[in-house]
C-alpha cells in the first residue's frame, strides 16, 4: 500500500492540531474517515505515528521524524497540481494572432483590450508577419488567426472583412504645398516600410509610384511605422504609409491622400475552418470595436 497524498495531508494537519476533531474540520472529512486515513498510513510505513490517549494525541518519534518531510511533500504536490492546472488552461486557452502594419495601427489593439475584458485567462500570442507568411502559418497550425490583405482564396480558410485601409502620402509639415499629388514627389527621396517587414506593402507603394509615372528613389527602409514617421519628420525623405499611421500622433508630418483607385485595400481576418476555438469570441470583439 502506497503513501497517498490525501493521507499525507491528513497526517500533516493532525500533526499540527493534535486533535482529531479540529483536524477533521480542517480536512472537511468525518473523524472516522480521518482515523482510517491515518491507520492506512501507519500500516503502509509499518508503525505508529500517533499515541492516542484519553483527551490527548501525541506524535510518536516516527511521527515527529516524518512530519517535516510530509509537509514538504504536501507543499510540492499542491504546487504540481497548480502547475498542471495552469498548463491545461494554457493549452486550451491560447490564441495565436498574426498581424501586419495596417492592422496594428488601431483596430487590433482595441480588439485585444476588449477581448481581455471577457477572457482574462486566455493567453494571447502576437506575431508581426506579412500577409503570405500569416496565411502559411494559419494553414500549418502555428497561428490560429491572421489579419491579412484580401482576397484570400483557399478551401481550408474562412475569412471575414474587417476594415478598409488607404495608402497615404506622408511629408514633413513644412516645405510642401497644401495640395499634393504623388507625381509631384517624383524627385524626392523615399523612406519606406522594409521589404522584410511587409513585402506586399512595399510592392504596393512602389507600384503606386510607377502608376504616377516614376520609380521611387528609396534611400531608407525601416521596420516600424513610428520609425518611418520620425525619419520623414526629420527631413530624410517622404513616404507612403497606411492611413492608420495618423493615429500615432507623430508631430511635424502631414498626410495627403493618394488619388488613385488602387491606393486602398481590404484587410480581413482569416482562420482555418477546422480550428474555431476562441475564434468566434475574438471576431465579436473585433466587430464591436470596429463600430466605435
Amino acid at each position: 500500500m502506497g503513501l497517498g497524498i490525501d493521507a499525507l495531508r491528513s497526517f500533516v494537519v493532525l500533526a499540527e492540531e493534535l486533535h482529531f476533531g479540529r483536524a477533521s474540520l480542517r480536512r472537511h472529512v468525518s473523524q472516522p474517515a480521518l482515523s482510517k486515513q491515518i491507520k492506512r498510513l501507519e500500516a503502509a510505513i509499518g508503525g505508529k505515528l500517533f499515541e492516542r490517549t484519553t483527551g490527548h494525541v501525541l506524535l510518536t518519534p516516527a511521527g515527529d521524524a516524518l512530519r517535516d518531510r510530509a509537509r514538504a511533500l504536501v507543499t510540492d504536490a499542491a504546487a504540481l497540481e497548480s502547475f498542471g492546472q495552469h498548463a491545461v488552461r494554457s493549452s486550451l486557452g491560447r490564441l495565436r494572432i498574426g498581424f501586419g502594419i495596417a492592422a496594428i495601427g488601431d483596430l487590433l489593439p482595441r480588439a485585444v483590450i476588449a477581448f481581455r475584458r471577457s477572457y482574462p485567462d486566455v493567453i494571447l500570442e502576437m506575431q508581426d508577419l506579412g500577409s503570405q507568411k500569416q496565411l502559411d502559418a494559419v494553414l500549418d497550425g502555428s497561428l490560429d488567426l491572421g489579419f491579412v490583405r484580401m482576397p484570400i482564396s483557399n478551401v481550408r480558410i474562412e475569412s471575414t472583412n474587417v476594415l478598409r485601409e488607404e495608402m497615404m502620402i506622408v511629408v514633413p509639415a513644412n516645405g510642401f504645398p497644401e495640395r499634393l499629388s504623388l507625381r509631384l514627389l517624383r524627385d524626392k527621396p523615399f523612406v519606406l516600410i522594409a521589404r522584410a517587414t511587409s513585402e506586399t506593402f512595399q510592392r504596393h507603394a512602389l507600384s503606386l509610384c510607377l502608376a504616377a509615372g516614376f520609380s521611387a528613389n528609396v534611400v531608407q527602409e525601416a521596420k516600424e511605422l513610428f520609425t518611418v514617421l520620425n525619419l520623414v519628420r526629420a527631413g530624410l525623405g517622404v513616404s507612403l504609409l497606411p492611413g492608420t499611421a495618423r493615429k500615432m500622433g507623430v508631430p511635424g508630418v502631414r498626410f495627403h491622400p493618394v488619388k488613385s483607385g488602387s491606393a486602398s485595400w481590404t484587410i480581413g481576418m482569416i482562420w482555418r475552418k477546422d480550428r474555431r476555438e476562441l475564434i468566434e469570441p475574438f471576431q465579436k470583439a473585433v466587430m464591436a470595436v470596429k463600430k466605435t
